[in-house]
């Protein structure tokens, strides 16, 4: 099915990829990855420049988390090191990864945020779970990796975007006029605003709209990564869509905690704002997410 054979549905309750491409598809937007999509890409890695967009993470010994607590949480990672002493003798570690942590850069399986019971495309939470592992709409989206082209929006280039500010379509489609760039299908879109949501969760964070995740729809948007999310629940929150909507309902993978304050001063200083996009993830079938290290590549 071609997208042009898709009616675009508006509102909170109808906006939805769920079986536009069949009852068995487990990769949402990922499908709007095509060749021609990466040779897009490709086309964009003319110097050779590289900038990361994780969060370097330092771990915490698993015997005492608390007390290396970072900014008030454990780390994202608690390391057991040991020693393998005789015949050969050699430095090993187990790592105890919390992959949604707030300060872990990562990527959102399909699955991760139940809507009704239900997951992209439409499975039953039992179904989906079934045997104790993700078995559909899980982290073997990514084993393969993720190449494409990405497209960098500064929506606050002289600083941060007001406190509580809500993200708009306008907004985004303002930062594209701004830097004469477009976001084309297949395209993965990082967008900056300015904060940290880590280093104070429940703060006055700016947020996204539902015209914002429908601007990414209409545009074809495979993943969203940015400093800007969903806030965390409060019962007067709206409702977080770039999770229940995005990601549940048009099947589009996110990537929390994205550091792109390098990326911000590369693009400023370069004045360009399309790049190669490549993510690779640890081949780590049946998760809800994998901890990731995405790459901008000019």
């Amino acid at each position: 099915m071609g997208t042009e054979d898709v009616a675009r549905p508006r509102g909170e309750g109808s906006l939805t990829n769920r079986g536009r491409w069949g009852a068995e598809d487990d990769r949402g937007t990922l499908n709007f990855i095509t060749a021609a999509a990466r040779a897009r890409g490709v086309a964009e890695a003319t110097t050779g420049r590289v900038v990361s967009l994780a969060h370097p993470i330092t771990p915490v010994p698993m015997a005492a988390p608390v007390a290396f607590a970072e900014h008030g949480m454990p780390s994202a990672v608690l390391q057991a090191l040991t020693f393998t002493g005789s015949p050969t003798p050699a430095l090993t570690d187990v790592l105890l990864i919390n992959v949604h942590h707030a300060r872990s850069t990562h990527i959102d399986a399909l699955a991760h945020i139940p809507v009704d019971n239900t997951v992209y495309p439409g499975i039953s939470v039992a179904d989906a779970t079934a045997g104790a592992t993700v078995g559909r709409s899980s982290s073997s989206a990514f084993v393969d990796g993720i190449v494409t082209r990405g497209v960098f929006l500064d929506l606050a280039p002289r600083g941060r975007l007001p406190e509580n500010h809500v993200v708009t379509a306008d907004d985004l489609a303002a930062a594209e006029r701004r830097q004469g760039v477009r976001v084309e299908s297949g395209d993965a879109l990082v967008v900056r605003g300015g904060w940290v949501a880590a280093d104070d969760p429940f703060g006055p964070l700016p947020t996204t709209s539902l015209s914002a995740v429908e601007w990414m729809a209409e545009r074809e948007v495979c993943l969203y990564a940015g400093d800007i999310g969903d806030k965390l629940p409060e019962p007067s929150a709206a409702v977080p869509v770039l999770h229940n909507i995005g990601l549940a309902q048009l099947g589009m993978p996110l990537i929390d905690c994205v550091n792109v304050a390098e990326l911000a001063g590369v693009c400023a200083e370069i004045e360009r704002y399309g790049f190669l996009f490549v993510l690779g993830a640890i081949p780590v079938r049946g998760a809800t997410g994998l901890p990731v290290n995405p790459l901008a590549i000019f």
